[in-house]
């Protein structure tokens, strides 16, 4: 069976499953229920939560790709606090006063719909309501307030929001290549180390394993945002579901901004590489590595 059908399904999967934590949409408070659900029901390839059950099932190890329903109980809890936290960011990056984006993957982003005060309330809403949904989890109670630790740390000041915040205090201004990478190591990057990271520790995986994931998920995060850089230069508002021309608009320095569309062309396949050999030296997951290798032409 080729990737993309393997990835769409796995994708498919994911979202039928994610609808049994959403909330229901009733009571005085339903509009914010229905923005956020809204949000959470776009989803893209659900690429983050992917890559929490792929690094479980790297470090579990047992020649099973599949998740038992113990399993599940433990780990998809994870997996949706992850995806919710995903959408909450793109919500706020969508607003007004950020990206000022009316379409996100081909329909009106969450702002554009419900109003911009609705829009802002549901990217808060659902970033509180990833950790209720992560409480849910199964796992042992060690494994569970280490996921909890690294999703809070990798999605607060010392991560996610940490790089939004330096995003948005560069706007319009020419930031160091040292200011770039750290946008792009932190906006981008740490959910994507929390994803991998959060994996390994409900495998019960050695802290030394979880620091290698740390480190492939850096590189995956870089090759991914200046991926993200170049479709915005070389796609199409139809390809990439939202607008293109953003960064020029926003007058936003990028990856291409520094190296150029041909050198980042090349650096997105260095990460990409250097994330695939740690990961060999964990566990031989043909589908994982093959879906890393699949972002380096990504269109999405």
């Amino acid at each position: 069976m080729e990737l993309k059908t393997i990835l769409k399904e796995r994708s498919a999967a994911i979202s039928r499953e994610l609808e049994k934590y959403l909330p229901e949409e009733k009571g005085f408070q339903q509009i914010i229920f229905e923005a956020g659900n809204y949000s959470v029901r776009n989803g893209g390839k659900r690429l983050r939560p992917l890559l929490t059950e792929c690094a479980y099932i790297l470090c579990r190890n047992n020649g099973s790709q599949e998740l038992s329903d113990a399993e599940m109980k433990a780990v998809f809890p994870i997996m949706a606090a992850m995806e919710m936290i995903h959408s909450s960011s793109l919500v706020h990056d969508d607003l007004p006063c950020m990206d000022n984006d009316t379409l996100r993957r081909g329909v009106p982003s969450t702002w554009a719909k419900f109003g911009e005060d609705f829009g802002t309330l549901a990217g808060d809403a659902l970033m509180i309501y990833a950790f209720e949904t992560a409480s849910k989890s199964t796992a042992d109670a060690d494994k569970k307030l280490k996921c909890i630790e690294i999703l809070a740390k990798k999605s607060g000041v010392y991560g996610m929001i940490g790089g939004q915040t330096l995003d948005v205090q560069l706007a319009g201004k020419a930031p160091s290549r040292e200011q770039l990478e750290f946008i792009y190591k932190h906006k981008t990057g740490a959910l994507i180390e929390a994803s991998f990271m959060m994996g390994a520790v409900l495998a019960g995986a050695d802290d030394s394993t979880v620091a290698a994931l740390e480190e492939a998920a850096d590189a995956i995060g870089m090759a991914f945002q200046i991926q993200d850089d170049i479709l915005d230069v070389t796609s199409t508002a139809e390809e990439l579901g939202k607008p293109i021309g953003s960064d020029e608009a926003n007058n936003k320095i990028t990856w291409l901004s520094f190296y150029g569309l041909e050198q980042s062309k090349k650096d997105v396949v260095a990460y990409t590489d250097k994330a695939v050999e740690i990961i060999k030296g964990i566990g031989d997951y043909e589908f994982l590595n093959e879906l890393l290798i699949s972002l380096i032409d990504r269109k999405f």
